[in-house]
């Protein structure tokens, strides 16, 4: 075993050597230093100690006992403490903070964001976090159909829709046609599975089923309504991304919902407006 090839697990090894500064774990021609600091009480040379190893701010491999909040290939949410020149930098439970380099954001992030990322080494051999996290992500969820599930938003796309980790680890997308337009990389999402795919994957829907989300669209309607000064500017002739704009769902979905607040008796439709019955 090289401790170069250990960069980013934990792995237990043996005190070779102690200075003032430390100690030296591993073995006589590979090791590795232990700060000081780190070393804990009565330690002497043989004893087996478990550490992660990683690289200090001058690129030197170091050993800790702290316990990181990721490792090698593992994944995790970790908040944004810092962004500067070259990317973010994320606290992952260690002194010096993890790089999350431009190249491999899904989206712009800010300091005090969360972002769900991997741990990988980079090509000059650092350490360093990643968002594009969809092929490590697992395809054999214990969920299925009409299941309420939490998950966390890691990537959106134009064609495809809204990406999430489920549990932070299953594979999981929120189809475009669901997508109210609103959730952004970062966001947790409460969602109900609507299919398991044959791959395993997840399509989940953060809507409920037709006939239980109409209650809920229809206040959406009422509320905005009410900012609106008691009726909408538009009928559910509109244009669909009007709709969707203005509540997030569809048009479809918002014709449902207006048509059970005219059965009720509680709106009129006039030619270029919904407005409130007047009691």
């Amino acid at each position: 075993m090289r401790l170069a090839d250990e960069l980013g697990k934990r792995r237990q090894l043996m005190v070779v050597k102690k200075v003032d500064f430390g100690v030296y774990l591993g073995t006589n021609d590979d090791k590795v230093l232990l700060p000081k600091k780190q070393v804990p009480k009565d330690i002497e040379v043989g004893d087996p100690i478990e550490v992660f190893l990683y690289k200090d701010s001058s690129d030197r491999l170091i050993a800790t006992t702290q316990e990181p909040k990721i490792t090698l290939d593992q994944m995790a949410v970790l908040k944004v403490v810092d962004t500067g020149k070259i990317g973010a930098f994320l606290d992952w439970g260690l002194e010096k903070d993890l790089l999350l380099p431009f190249r491999e954001q899904t989206a712009k992030v800010k300091k005090g964001d969360e972002v769900l990322v991997s741990l990988y080494v980079d090509k000059s051999g650092r350490l360093c976090a990643t968002m594009k996290i969809y092929h490590k992500l697992k395809t054999d969820s214990p969920y299925k159909k009409d299941d309420q599930v939490e998950g966390i938003v890691y990537e959106l796309s134009d064609n495809f829709g809204v990406f999430v980790a489920v549990d932070n680890q299953y594979s999981a997308l929120i189809p475009k046609r669901e997508d109210g337009g609103r959730l952004k990389v970062g966001d947790r999402v409460h969602a109900r599975v609507s299919k398991v795919r044959e791959d395993g994957k997840l399509d989940l829907s953060v809507r409920e089923k037709a006939f239980l989300q109409m209650d809920a669209d229809a206040d959406a309607i009422v509320k905005r309504m009410e900012e609106y000064g008691g009726k909408l500017p538009f009928t559910d002739k509109a244009d669909p991304e009007l709709i969707k704009k203005e509540f997030g769902f569809s048009k479809n979905a918002f014709k449902r919902a207006v048509g059970r607040l005219l059965k009720e008796g509680r709106v009129e439709i006039f030619e270029k407006s919904i407005e409130f019955v007047e009691k």
